[in-house]
């Protein structure tokens, strides 16, 4: 995998992220792709060894377009600055927990799981598995493998307030609060370009497979 090559190329799009430039380097942008699907197919295998829920997932069900959502697009470049895929069983839009790499220079490599946005009623009820079965949610947090993994915890939004229904002296509340139920690691550029980064990947993918599985059981209805 020439994942330099894929980081060149990333710079170069941030530096100039217009269509006219992306159609002179079309063939550059395919390639760039094919060597990003070629890590997560690495990264896939890997973490299905321990990922039962992923097994049959294939590469092209997860990634994401490098095209920007004109719904929520913050700027006019018409391009992500990274490559992106979701790991999660029925595929990368799929309203489940999961596990996540966005690929990008300057250090804004990161990998993560858990749950981004969950609609409403999932994220009830994940509030109510913490609220009634707090012990088995602390337990995940606090083990050595997720704190070295993870040791900036949850990222993400939260309210101001407690949720409706929660009290504000809940002992949880700090947790309650969470609008995003995901945990990030970063990766330097040099980093990504070691020979182990596809394990570090999945040694991350594995510290938070206990996390992902509480968040699906406590969103299935």
């Amino acid at each position: 995998m020439d994942l330099k090559f894929l980081l060149d190329f990333l710079r170069d799009l941030a530096a100039n992220n217009r269509k006219a430039w992306m159609d002179e380097h079309r063939a550059d942008y395919h390639r760039a792709r094919s060597i990003f699907s070629t890590l997560i197919q690495a990264v896939l295998a890997e973490t299905q060894r321990f990922e039962p829920t992923l097994l049959g997932l294939t590469v092209p069900e997860t990634l994401f377009r490098i095209n920007k959502n004109d719904r929520f697009q913050q700027s006019q470049e018409p391009y992500k600055r990274r490559l992106g895929a979701s790991l999660t069983q029925g595929g990368r839009h799929a309203p489940r927990a999961g596990y996540f790499l966005a690929l990008e220079p300057g250090g804004e490599t990161w990998v993560g799981a858990g749950k981004w946005h969950p609609e409403p009623a999932a994220l009830a009820r994940i509030r109510q598995e913490i609220h009634y079965n707090a012990p088995a949610f602390h337990r995940i947090r606090e083990t050595a493998d997720f704190q070295q993994q993870f040791p900036d915890g949850f990222d993400g939004d939260r309210l101001q307030r407690p949720p409706k229904g929660y009290d504000k002296t809940d002992p949880d509340l700090e947790w309650l609060r969470l609008k995003d139920f995901v945990v990030t690691r970063s990766f330097t550029d040099a980093e990504v370009l070691r020979p182990d980064f596809v394990a570090r990947i999945t040694e991350s993918f594995r510290a938070a497979q206990p996390l992902v599985r509480f968040l699906n059981e406590a969103m299935a209805e």
